[in-house]
């Protein structure tokens, strides 16, 4: 007869080990990391969470913090920008090439609405105030009523602004152009020396101080379609808005007619500025005026409500 069978009962394999084979010992888990591992990571992971908030929603700006900024930003525009070399021959080069180009599309029409505005003396007086003035009294009014109204918007709408104006002063380093007044054989008006009034920088005696072919891009145009758009998509009165659209339309007749710019100048100002809300968009990850008007941190949460009903379980349960 055959020898006998063994019978392997259930799960005899994993209890009988070979002689001389080690017990295989249960699968620890991995290594956990350690608390300075932990906590960094949660830092980290804080940071992060901290940098999308800020994203999403910027903070209240400090009122000492947007000052200091703003004095510093303008200090080191004029520094930079009057810093420039004035390159005389190479900045009437320059005007001459857009002039020229101007004429060859049959839109170079400063010239005629220089000197048609010129014989109305008290527009162009007007005018003449005007360019010197509003410049910096509506950005910076602008500005205050963003801070005061929209202060979860402001820092994104001043980045814009802040973008626009740096990426003027390459401008004016690289490409020095003579505004059409100051050319040579152009036949333009200037028209604050003509009426004895101050409107420009590059003109009577501010021209020691001032560098006189920092044209292109314009930041009149610029500044003035950033106030216009700020307040016709921020503005709640109707009347604002009109004004907000009508403030750089007025800006591009005045800069033509007292020739201080060519027209191809606003558009130089134009891109620039919309460098600075893409820009703005891509640090925002948002329109900046789709930004909440009120920086989230700041809303009060509403408490929630729910039925009484909902919570008896839970007490009935604490309760055994």
């Amino acid at each position: 007869m055959g020898e006998p069978t063994d019978i392997q009962q259930p799960g005899a394999e994993q209890t009988a080990a070979e002689p001389g084979t080690p017990a295989t010992a249960p699968a620890e888990p991995g290594p956990m990391p350690d608390g300075a591992t932990r906590v960094a990571q949660s830092r980290s992971a804080a940071l992060r969470s901290r940098v999308r908030d800020q994203r999403r929603s910027p903070a209240r700006p400090r009122i000492w913090f947007e000052l200091a900024l703003i004095g510093i930003s303008y200090w080191l525009y004029s520094l930079v920008r009057n810093a420039v070399p004035e390159q005389e021959a190479i900045a009437q080069h320059h005007a001459s090439w857009i002039w020229d180009f101007e004429h060859s599309l049959g839109i170079a029409f400063e010239r005629s609405v220089n000197h048609a505005v010129d014989g109305v003396g008290w527009l162009i007086t007007g005018m003449n105030y005007y360019y010197a003035t509003l410049h910096f009294v509506v950005t910076i009014g602008v500005l205050v009523w963003l801070y005061r109204s929209h202060p979860g918007r402001y820092v994104g709408v001043r980045t814009v602004l802040f973008v626009t104006t740096g990426l003027a002063l390459v401008g004016f380093y690289f490409f020095p152009l003579a505004p059409p007044r100051l050319m040579t054989d152009g036949g333009f008006i200037d028209t604050v020396k003509t009426h004895g009034t101050w409107g420009s920088m590059a003109s009577g005696p501010a021209t020691h101080v001032s560098n006189q072919f920092a044209a292109m891009p314009s930041m009149h145009i610029g500044w003035s379609m950033w106030c216009g758009l700020t307040l016709f998509f921020l503005a709640r009165r109707t009347w604002v808005r009109v004004l907000g659209l009508l403030y750089p339309a007025a800006t591009l007749v005045v800069i033509v007619s007292t020739a201080n710019h060519f027209w191809m100048d606003a558009v130089g100002g134009l891109v620039c500025l919309l460098v600075g809300f893409l820009t703005a968009r891509w640090l925002y990850h948002s329109s900046v005026y789709r930004l909440p008007r009120v920086p989230a941190r700041e809303t009060p949460e509403e408490p929630i409500t729910v039925p009484e009903q909902w919570s008896e379980p839970a007490v009935s349960t604490a309760r055994r």
